[in-house]
């Protein structure tokens, strides 16, 4: 499926505008609907978990076009998840927390084909990502 990249850039400027605090909502959301999931992110204060997701996502955005990078750092990504202990499962709760943030913070903005367009790109990186886990599992 192709991204529409355009769509997905523009609506990000908007988020950002709204919410410069957007990681920090996301992991709000996390939290209160996967409570399970806050052990995982012990080894680091909030604040720099809040970070390092805000440039993660940022430097995904910028890249979308270039494929040969998104297989590589979302692999990798994906690989150094294993040592974290997350499991296939827990990228859904992720993608969820995700959405319901773009959503909650896009307000009227959110539509049906924004919705869609988010829900591809997620799993477009879920799946580089737990390629990348795969792979990582495998040589162990």
């Amino acid at each position: 499926m192709s991204l529409d990249v355009p769509l997905l850039r523009s609506s990000f400027e908007l988020v950002l505008e709204r919410e410069p605090a957007l990681t920090a909502r996301f992991y709000e959301i996390l939290f209160e609907r996967y409570p399970q999931a806050r052990p995982l992110f012990a080894r680091n204060a909030r604040k720099q978990q809040e970070e390092m997701l805000a440039r993660a996502l940022a430097a995904v955005v910028d890249r979308l076009e270039d494929a040969p990078w998104l297989v590589e750092t979302l692999g990798a990504m994906g690989a150094k998840h294993v040592d974290y202990g997350v499991t296939e499962e827990m990228y859904g709760w992720v993608g969820d927390a995700l959405l319901r943030t773009l959503a909650e913070v896009a307000g009227d903005a959110w539509t049906p084909e924004l919705e869609a367009a988010w829900a591809a790109a997620y799993g477009a990186i879920r799946d580089l990502m737990l390629a990348g886990a795969s792979r990582a599992q495998a040589a162990e």
